[in-house]
Parts: structure tokens; C-alpha cells; sequence
């Protein structure tokens, strides 16, 4: 049987590419990937040869499965890839993984570039426990009640979520909320040219980004204290 690879790309500064997976990139049989023309573009600025892509996302996940389930079968080595980061985490892939471990195919993670732990080690904010939560849901109400059930753990943990720019201010007046006027810090284009790292008080992080319009992704962490 082949392998399945799953490959951490640069989630911007093309530098943090490791080695490693420039060579499994470059030599896997076929690359399943989020966007082909993205993934392509990676392989060009990679200095890497030209590989034939399969577009593998949530839409279309139930019918890619079995046709590289197939592929691995017959002896292919494939790479799984997201837009940006690691695979797998806040992106489709968990119910490939879980299917080629079910089949007995070796699966092979290929470590590297992730916002969220490149948010977590700048942040200044407690390392020991976090828990990532995704994207928050669109609804306000939901929004503020997944805040609240992890608010209320034992044991304090570091939230950490992606957010949009047309979102940012909604979710950071929603911690302010449930949470109070903590401290938090949102990270903005992390490794790209304008990367950006902002901590402070939750009024003061609105006050900012209303007076600056929100550009690019965003990574949001806060360290809500303990209630007594």
C-alpha cells in the first residue's frame, strides 16, 4: 500500500517551508488539496515539480475519500495539503485520516507551520492549557454560549479562535460580554508582510480596530481568570 502524508505548509513566509516537506511534496505520487491553483502556485514558488492535484474539501469530501482510499491501495503516495498551516486541524481531513487508519494505510504527519501555536508562543499569555475552538459560529448567541461553557471549565485554559475582519469586532464585544474587560491579544497576517501582534485590554483592542478597519485573517487568544 502507499502512504499518506499529511503536510504542514507556510501559513506565509515561504522560509518556514521545512525540508522535509519540500522533499515528501516532491515526491509524492498525487497531492489532494483544498485549491489547485494555490497549491500549484506553492509548488511553483517552491521550486518544486509540477504534480497532478486533486481538489479535496468539505463539499466534496464524502466522494474523494474512496478514490484515495483506492489510489493509496494500488501503491500511490499521497500528500494532503491545506491552503495554509496544518492539515487536518480547522480544516477537512480527520474522516480520511480515521478511513486509512481503518484500512490499516500508514499515515504520516509531516510537522510545521501553524497559526495557532505561532499565536500561542508570542501571545504572553499561559502556554500550559488551551483549547482552540475553530471559527466562532456566525450567530451571536451561539458565539456568546460556547464562550461561556468553556469559561466555566475547572481548570483555566487559553481560548484560542480564528476570526474574519468583518467579524473581529462582534466576537471581541462578545468575550468583553462574558468574559469582562480582560486582557486578550488578536493576531493579525501571522509571518506575512504585515503582521501584526496586539495585546490589551479588550476595550482598548475595540477601540483599535474600529478606528482601523480589520484587514486579512486573524488569530484571537484570552486567558479568562478563574470565577471563584
Amino acid at each position: 500500500m502507499g502512504t499518506l502524508y499529511l503536510v504542514a505548509t507556510p501559513i506565509g513566509n515561504m522560509e518556514d517551508i521545512t525540508g522535509r516537506a519540500k522533499r515528501i511534496l516532491g515526491e509524492v505520487d498525487l497531492i489532494a488539496c483544498d485549491d489547485t491553483r494555490k497549491t500549484g502556485l506553492l509548488l511553483a514558488r517552491l521550486s518544486l515539480p509540477k504534480k497532478p492535484l486533486l481538489s479535496y474539501y468539505e463539499e466534496n469530501e464524502a466522494v474523494r475519500i474512496p478514490e484515495i482510499i483506492r489510489r493509496l491501495q494500488e501503491g500511490k503516495n499521497i500528500a494532503l495539503v491545506s491552503n495554509a498551516g496544518t492539515p487536518v486541524v480547522a480544516d477537512p481531513g480527520f474522516k480520511l485520516v480515521r478511513e486509512c487508519v481503518n484500512q490499516g494505510i500508514k499515515v504520516v504527519p509531516i510537522p510545521g507551520p501553524s497559526a495557532i501555536l505561532t499565536a500561542l508562543m508570542a501571545s504572553g499569555l499561559p502556554t500550559d492549557k488551551f483549547i482552540f475552538l475553530g471559527y466562532l459560529p456566525k450567530s451571536q448567541g451561539k458565539r456568546q454560549k460556547i464562550l461561556r461553557n468553556f469559561g466555566l471549565l475547572p481548570s483555566p485554559a487559553t481560548l484560542i479562535f480564528f476570526e474574519s475582519p468583518y467579524r473581529l469586532l462582534r466576537s471581541l464585544a462578545d468575550v468583553k460580554e462574558v468574559f469582562g474587560d480582560i486582557e486578550a491579544v488578536v493576531c493579525q497576517e501571522l509571518t506575512k508582510l504585515f503582521e501584526g501582534i496586539r495585546r490589551g485590554k479588550i476595550s482598548d483592542l475595540i477601540k483599535y480596530f474600529e478606528s482601523t478597519k480589520p484587514r486579512g485573517e486573524f488569530t484571537v487568544l484570552v486567558s479568562p481568570a478563574k470565577k471563584s
